[in-house]
């Protein structure tokens, strides 16, 4: 009897890969089966987490990120103190200096913070393991170079345009789509960690910023995470 439970729960879980990849249409797939062959591949078995040190904005800044499933967290120095931003799956919450109006501050976006997690733990390189969709948006033109853009969208979460450069295949451009304005991510400066390329320069603008924000990393690794981080820490 017990063999049966845990044969069926296998049936099930294959067969909810099996639902969550047909949601990827096949034009997307090959896009992004392209870029991840050119950022490392087979290697990108081997990443159990990520883990970045650098600035954005001129401030110190960290950034985790689940690739096995939705969860981000960050942590930024500013002149009144530290902001944590975190995200587990469930909910999204933020910590501030206690000089900070928190009321003042915006309210964590379940959407936003859904996509962020989706795109930084390279979700669309794991599509088995994360509850989104994907379509083929087609070719586009940008600064001289030319791109194919699939649109990924993490159910749930906000949809993002992910441009990969048709010369190279990696990513070189990540947009927020549906705003007057969208806030684009300009990707660049890749280089090889433990078998695998990442970019280590994002320069974000539109979306209402009064200027770009530029956030460059010093250093990235890919250590497994507690999961424990990505949660609101509790009163001590």
């Amino acid at each position: 009897m017990r063999m049966k439970t845990i044969l069926l729960a296998v049936i099930a879980l294959l067969a909810a890969a099996s639902a969550a990849q047909a949601q990827y249409a096949p034009e997307a797939v090959r896009v992004m089966e392209r870029a991840r062959a050119a950022s490392g591949g087979k290697a990108w078995a081997r990443v159990a987490g990520l883990h970045e040190i650098g600035t954005e904005g001129g401030f110190r800044y960290e950034r985790w990120a689940d690739p096995l499933r939705f969860g981000i967290r960050t942590d930024i120095g500013t002149p009144a103190g530290r902001v944590v931003r975190g995200y587990n799956g469930a909910g999204a919450w933020s910590l501030h200096p206690s000089s900070v109006n928190v009321a003042a501050e915006p309210q964590p976006d379940m959407g936003q913070a859904r996509a962020e997690a989706y795109v930084a733990g390279y979700g669309y390189y794991f599509r088995s393991r994360f509850d989104a969709r994907a379509s083929y948006v087609g070719v586009r033109q940008a600064e001289g170079r030319s791109f194919e853009v699939v649109r990924a969208h993490p159910n749930g979460g906000e949809a993002r345009e992910l441009w990969f450069d048709r010369k190279t295949g990696l990513l070189g451009r990540i947009v927020a789509p549906g705003a007057k304005a969208p806030l684009t991510v300009e990707v660049s400066d890749h280089r090889r960690v433990g078998g695998v390329m990442v970019p280590f320069r994002f320069v974000t603008f539109g979306g209402g910023l009064a200027k770009p924000v530029e956030r460059v990393l010093e250093s990235v690794d890919f250590k497994p995470l507690d999961r424990a981080m990505f949660s609101l820490p509790r009163p001590k």
